[in-house]
């Protein structure tokens, strides 16, 4: 999804709206800070002090070294980055059909998930 997102149309987009769009994207999973600037093209520093602030605005939750987005629906929604960022990507790759995207969601776990 990023990866073919061109530079110009993410361009008015900041870096909390770059990791929200992202943790959305990806609502199912907790992803390591790196993890997410890896994804994203964006400096571990600057997603790290991102999520920090998203975490303040409980937009997203952290538990040991991960990070995932709200379950909270009507807090993102009162969030307008995340409004700029769903609109930004509905319009690129249409609006998400839930039951499509759980007929194609991977069938076992991230490896992320899997414990030692």
């Amino acid at each position: 999804m990023f990866e073919s997102t061109s530079e110009d149309e993410l361009a008015d987009l900041s870096v909390s709206d770059h990791v929200l769009g992202f943790l959305v994207a990806n609502e199912d999973r907790a992803f390591k800070a790196r993890e997410i600037a890896s994804q994203i093209g964006v400096d571990k520093g600057a997603v790290s002090t991102a999520l920090s602030r998203l975490k303040d605005r409980n937009l997203v939750e952290h538990k040991a070294m991960y990070w995932a987005i709200t379950d909270d629906t009507d807090r993102l929604d009162g969030y307008s980055g995340y409004e700029r960022a769903t609109t930004l990507f509905n319009e690129q790759f249409g609006a998400e059909e839930k039951k499509s995207w759980r007929e194609h969601a991977a069938s076992e776990p991230h490896p992320s998930e899997e414990t030692e």
